[in-house]
């Protein structure tokens, strides 16, 4: 695969070219089909994923079959990448909730070029330090706030990734991620559409306002956001410093 300087992950983006040039050989473009699970809890890891654009829910399945999303990734982030921690299942389900595309790579692969190279091992450092960000904010979040600010945060941190006011989602899909029933659902819904918050919802796609969901959701959202941005922010200057020729 050849990767031009319009890398659409964040991840790649910041690795230096010869770092970059480690990986390439065995990545390929694949598309992420909406409603697709491109990690399934206790499966082997078999490849580590880049997206390029779209919107991944991380999920926790229940005993009794309920879930509950726990992280969204994006053109940020990475699926698999714990995997070079060692052999092991799969902890968490990964859906895809709106399509795009991702560089793929086996991971079999990406753990030799991760034990090579100092630069893809801070890459996978910063993705795991921004997931951690999410899990403890997340965590909170559920305990403490309000299924509807729980939605409007969700419904923002899709529209994040998406970067679009209409999201591919159906009521479903957001009772899976809040992990409540769907009539809960559909009462929030209406609760958000009066407000304003919600402009319409048809064939599985919610048209939203940001600005008024923002008034509805939770501090979270621009909290994850700003510490998230402050790690890949801080993290720049540290991959410049791994970068420098040597004397």
């Amino acid at each position: 695969m050849t990767l031009s300087s319009g890398i659409g992950n964040r991840l790649l983006a910041a690795l230096p070219a010869a770092d970059l040039d480690l990986l390439a050989p065995d990545l390929e473009m694949v598309a992420l089909d909406r409603d697709s699970v491109v990690s399934r809890a206790g499966d082997q890891t078999e490849h580590v994923l880049f997206p390029h654009s779209g919107a991944i829910s991380v999920m926790i399945d229940m005993a009794n079959g309920q879930t509950v999303a726990s992280a969204a990734i994006g053109r940020e982030g990475a699926v698999g990448t714990l995997s070079v921690l060692g052999p092991s299942p799969a902890a968490v389900t990964a859906i895809v909730r709106a399509a795009g595309t991702a560089s793929r790579i086996p991971a079999s692969r990406f753990h030799a070029a991760f034990s090579r190279s100092p630069a893809i091992r801070h890459a996978v450092q910063i993705h795991f330090k921004a997931m951690l960000i999410q899990l403890q904010i997340g965590g909170a979040c559920n305990a403490l706030h309000s299924v509807q600010a729980r939605m409007a945060r969700w419904l923002l941190h899709l529209r994040d990734r998406v970067d679009h006011d209409v999201l591919p989602l159906t009521q479903e899909a957001l009772s899976q991620i809040l992990g409540v029933r769907r009539t809960t659902v559909t009462l929030l819904m209406r609760n958000l559409r009066a407000s304003g918050a919600i402009i319409s919802e048809r064939r599985g796609e919610i048209e939203i306002d940001p600005s008024r969901l923002a008034a509805v959701a939770c501090e979270c959202r621009d909290t994850m956001r700003l510490e998230i941005e402050g790690i890949f922010s801080m993290n720049a200057t540290q991959s410049r410093v791994l970068v420098l020729p040597t004397q």
